[in-house]
């Protein structure tokens, strides 16, 4: 599977099981409930996606280094 495309589903899969533990818990304020959740599962990301955010960075670097054809 595309690593941008997991990367981004397991980032989403993060943000949600985070804003289902915090309202588990008993946050009930909407805004601070969406904003609480989108700070944890960031830094939960930062450290627990480091393989997924590497294999998503190497696979757009590469892209970018193709040489595109040349229209003639």
């Amino acid at each position: 599977m595309h690593p941008v495309v997991v990367y981004t589903a397991s980032r989403i899969l993060l943000f949600l099981v985070t804003l289902g533990l915090l309202a588990l818990v008993g946050l009930r304020n909407p805004l601070v409930l969406l904003v609480a959740s989108f700070l944890i599962s960031g830094v939960a990301s930062y450290v627990l996606l480091s393989k997924q955010r590497d294999a998503m960075s190497a696979r757009i670097s590469d892209r970018l280094d193709q040489p595109k054809p040349q229209d003639d």
